[in-house]
């Protein structure tokens, strides 16, 4: 985290792409670690030092985007096979109520007037309005 937070910007972006290879695997797959790291990506995102917004912005998208446990699950559910998918399908919704849980940080930075950092905030907007958070089961 420090390397996004206090690197030069060529080393911030590194490092969030090698953070995105850990909590959303493929741009797609969330993990268990992948809930409790999105606080932390919001902080950064939200700090005035930091210098890759759009880059954290676009990895809270694809964090907040992604269904493929749910979808799997549900998938293996008609098979009969529901029980090989009991956790992962909780990392995804917690993973995206913690996003929707950073809307004041988001809300935060559409409202800048740095477009770099405005216009992907506003793109993660519309996305959370229309992705809302998964039902509990």
């Amino acid at each position: 985290m420090a390397r996004i937070a206090y690197a030069d910007e060529e080393t911030a972006r590194f490092a969030i792409d090698d953070l995105g290879d850990l909590v959303c695997e493929l741009g797609f797959v969330v993990g268990e670690a992948t809930a409790p790291t999105v606080p932390f990506l919001l902080e950064l995102a939200g700090a005035p030092h930091t210098s890759c917004k759009a880059e954290l912005l676009a990895l809270l998208q694809r964090i907040c985007r992604t269904d493929q446990w749910h979808s799997a699950a549900a998938a293996a559910r008609k098979d009969g096979y529901e029980a090989n998918y009991r956790e992962q399908p909780r990392w995804e919704a917690a993973a995206r109520a913690a996003v929707h849980a950073g809307r004041p940080v988001i809300e935060r930075l559409a409202a800048s007037a740095r477009p770099e950092e405005a216009a992907p905030a506003r793109e993660l907007l519309r996305l959370m309005d229309e992705v809302a958070p998964f039902l509990k089961p």
